[in-house]
């Protein structure tokens, strides 16, 4: 038994138009009829509420609109969605159930394990979860921000073996297909590196809030949690079971670790993308042969921005991201306390969360120094 999450993009799911493709969602539900006649389990991340809110709405899926609007229209759309997923899958004898998150769902311990139980136990009786982002009561502070990135943190939730995106391009390419002719599908990505990031762009059509950037933000996810990935057109004919068969379609990510424990999966699904420490080489050894903590004294540079309890990124001096964990303290104090001494923290700072920046226990080693 193989257990599927499958993402599925608003362009997917409207065939390239303006109004949700029946056609497509029969096609959907007949191939995760075979899966799971074959013994698999498989999660839906959905996007597309959004959009079925426009259509039902008379509004031209073109109008910009200001994030009160989208919820509204993602509140309109929702139950429009689920409606006829459930019309559909029944066609095939699937029974599914709808499961809305947000960030902040994820990032407390207590309701992260609750939506794991949840979608477990769906996945026990025989039923379809579909996933999406909480968007009628999301607030910028805790919304995940889009399906791509969703979809990997619900892949790590459930210790899914793959995650399948699938969008309305073939998988990457060495460049952007559009506009350069002599563009290359990669067939594998074995490490994602910065010549990866450097071949993802912005976000691809209007409908949809997600371009290949946020494609390879998840595929990073999900292969830290233990999951490989693959990136593939929606509408090539049976992806998803060809996928599920072995075939080789998209562009293939393995997983680059075997899956972590409960905690570390739970600490790597709260990553703020941007964060960036580095330590000088003490450090480094002492974080990734010795168990050490991370101390004040060993940082030499942070950027982005991050606030206490989040999880952050750590690079050697060479550039290498060795680990990754759950903060003490914000940015900002971090810049203010890099390089100093745990005893000096507090007449900087006026407080103190402890000498640790990282605990040790609240981090990820991802790689040797």
């Amino acid at each position: 038994m193989t257990r599927f999450v499958v993402k599925l993009g608003t362009s997917v799911l409207t065939a390239g138009t303006d109004r949700l493709h029946r056609p497509y969602f029969v096609e959907l539900a007949r191939q995760i009829a075979r899966l799971k006649a074959d013994g698999h389990e498989v999660v839906l991340v959905s996007s597309g509420a959004v959009a079925a809110g426009k259509e039902r709405l008379g509004v031209a899926p073109r109008q910009r609109s200001n994030i009160p609007l989208k919820q509204v229209f993602a509140a309109v759309g929702q139950s429009r969605l689920m409606h006829l997923y459930e019309q559909i899958f029944e066609l095939y004898g699937l029974q599914v159930a709808q499961a809305l998150l947000t960030r902040d769902d994820l990032r407390d311990r207590r309701r992260y394990l609750n939506a794991r139980n949840t979608l477990t136990l769906c996945l026990a009786q025989g039923i379809v979860p579909i996933i999406n982002e909480n968007d009628a009561v999301a607030t910028a502070e805790i919304r995940v921000g889009d399906n791509d990135n969703l979809s990997a943190l619900v892949a790590g939730l459930i210790d899914a073996d793959l995650l399948l995106i699938l969008t309305d391009i073939a998988g990457l390419y060495s460049a952007d297909p559009r506009s350069d002719p002599t563009a290359e599908l990669l067939r594998e990505v074995p490490v994602i590196d910065e010549r990866i990031w450097a071949m993802a762009g912005g976000s691809g059509t209007h409908r949809g809030t997600g371009g290949m950037q946020t494609k390879i933000q998840a595929a990073d996810l999900a292969t830290r949690s233990g999951v490989a990935v693959v990136i593939a057109a929606g509408h090539e004919p049976d992806v998803i079971a060809r996928v599920a068969n072995g075939e080789r379609i998209g562009t293939f990510f393995p997983a680059a670790t075997t899956h972590p424990d409960a905690r570390q999966r739970w600490i790597l699904a709260e990553t703020v993308r941007h964060s960036r420490i580095v330590v000088d080489e003490g450090a480094a050894t002492a974080l990734t042969r010795q168990g050490k903590s991370l101390l004040a004294a060993g940082i030499r540079e942070v950027s982005g921005e991050f606030d206490r309890g989040q999880t952050v990124r750590i690079f050697d001096p060479a550039g290498r991201e060795i680990a990754r964990g759950l903060t003490q303290y914000r940015s900002n104090d971090v810049r203010m306390i890099a390089g100093l001494r745990s005893h000096q923290i507090v007449s900087v700072l006026g407080y103190d969360y402890g000498p640790e920046v990282v605990h040790r226990d609240d981090m990820v080693v991802l790689a040797g120094s």
